[in-house]
């Protein structure tokens, strides 16, 4: 066991082994993927928000590529970043729902964390391992429980630092922390105590990392919690922005008792205040970091790439509605339409990236490990869904296009949701035959997906079916037939 002040103070994938297997090579880049929590489309100023302050994010889009059709893997966490990290559509990819770790012998309590991704899995980590990258994820996993093959020493991650589960994730003065296999015990915390706020300490670690590597290439996967509920923020000089700016009305959590940090969210006085402040902290992060990588000279060697993991949360007191968090589209987290898997995607390369530029074309999660195999001269796994989207980085003309996405979702009675074109389908209670439900919308002419065209164009929806019924691979534990 070791304390944080004790931290702060001292296999490959077979389907995508790389030729290169030496030390650092000067040409390959840095790649740092910073990946926000809950973070709407609309939640940035350089996506239309007017009210919270993301001066440093938005520099990055002003001096990089800002994408206006990128989406999530999935509507919630662990399925989105499985997508993510192994190049798989979730009607393939290995997680495909928030489901909890095996229960414990004897008490009926499930273990710390979530439903392990299998050890087989090839992922950007493994791939980018390959290459002769080091590797680090600093934030929340939720891909396997502790010791698990999922966890994130086993999934390609050299070091790993914060919240192995998602649930205690939820809050923002937790008891302890991850170091790879160490238990990192935040000693300020203890009872009700709130003195060391995690996602500063998960940021310390993550600028440590760049530090300790900036002599050799390395990918940082920055999984941030933020802005993710509970809303609770430390009282400085970030919060003083937004004191008193709003009518508040207070939201009451869990903050005593025996289930106090261990999920349920704690209260916030000023939800909206705290939401706010919450985002402008994380783009003090993203600040930090560039300044970082300039004050290293990394910066001209250094691929940057801003987003978040689905659309806004609507828990614990916050107000996705009062902040346009989904900025012009329709839907929150969980939700199949677009403002539940539309994401902010903003990259960042100096001389490589034109400078203010903004790309249209259609790209999704699944898209990123093809993406930094080319860029890195590694191998993607041979049977990613993805597509390079390089080209679009670098504003060229020879852009490949999707034929279609896909998505699925296990909760709510399941949901299902394919784009071909600028047409989109959506199935609700798709655990119940009998009664699923199925929309579709023409994105060209209604963004906000508000006029159901599905009895009007059943070839569309006869053609889009036909992709859906052909895109998932049967699964016994992602089975919507069943609670995942």
């Amino acid at each position: 066991m070791k304390t944080i002040t004790e931290i702060i103070g001292t296999g490959f994938c077979l389907l995508a082994v790389s030729a290169c297997h030496e030390q650092k090579d000067a040409v390959k880049p840095n790649i740092i993927y910073i990946l926000a929590d809950d973070l709407g489309y609309g939640d940035l100023g350089c996506y239309g928000q007017k009210i919270i302050q993301t001066p440093n994010i938005d520099r990055l889009a002003k001096e990089g590529v800002r994408f206006t059709q990128f989406y999530s893997g999935c509507t919630v966490s662990a399925p989105s970043r499985s997508s993510l990290v192994t190049g798989l559509h979730t009607g393939h990819s290995p997680i495909r729902g928030n489901k909890g770790a095996p229960i414990l012998s004897g008490n009926g309590r499930h273990n710390e964390g979530q439903h392990p991704q299998p050890a087989s899995a090839c992922t950007i980590g493994k791939m980018l391992q390959a290459g002769g990258y080091v590797t680090g994820c600093f934030g929340k996993w939720g891909l396997g429980y502790p010791f698990s093959e999922g966890a994130p020493e086993n999934q390609g991650f050299d070091s790993f630092f914060g919240y192995n589960c998602q649930s205690l994730a939820h809050n923002y003065y937790p008891y302890y922390l991850w170091s790879n296999q160490d238990t990192v015990w935040l000693r300020g915390n203890e009872g009700n105590g709130k003195g060391e706020y995690a996602q500063d300490v998960i940021h310390r670690e993550a600028i440590r990392f760049i530090r300790e590597n900036k002599d050799r290439s390395f990918f940082a996967f920055l999984t941030y919690v933020i802005p993710h509920a509970e809303l609770v923020t430390p009282d400085d000089s970030i919060a003083d922005i937004y004191k008193g700016q709003f009518s508040e009305t207070p939201w009451t959590g869990v903050d005593s008792g025996p289930r106090y940090k261990q999920g349920p969210y704690g209260s916030s006085e000023h939800p909206k205040a705290d939401f706010a402040s919450m985002v402008t902290r994380l783009d003090a992060y993203v600040g930090d970091i560039i300044h970082e990588l300039k004050r290293l000279g990394l910066d001209k060697n250094t691929i940057v790439i801003f987003t978040s993991d689905n659309g806004p949360h609507i828990e614990g007191g916050a107000d996705p509605h009062f902040f346009n968090s989904y900025g012009p589209l329709r839907g929150v987290k969980r939700d199949m339409y677009e403002g539940g898997i539309r994401v902010p995607f903003i990259a960042w390369y100096p001389e490589k990236i034109k400078a203010g530029s903004v790309s249209d074309h259609v790209a999704a999660f699944w898209d990123v490990m093809p993406t930094f195999a080319e860029i890195t001269d590694t191998r993607a796994a041979a049977n990613t869904d993805g597509i390079s989207f390089l080209p679009a980085l670098f504003g060229e003309n020879e852009q490949r296009r999707h034929e279609y996405l896909y998505w699925e979702f296990h909760e709510q009675g399941g949901k299902i949701a394919v784009r071909k074109d600028h047409w989109k389908a959506i199935w609700l209670n798709v655990g119940k035959p009998d009664s699923t439900i199925v929309e579709l919308y023409d994105l060209r002419n209604d963004l906000h997906e508000d006029h159901n065209l599905a009895p009007q164009r059943p070839e569309i929806v006869a053609e889009l079916t036909e992709i859906k019924d052909r895109s998932r691979t049967p699964s016994e534990i992602w089975n919507f037939g069943r609670n995942n």
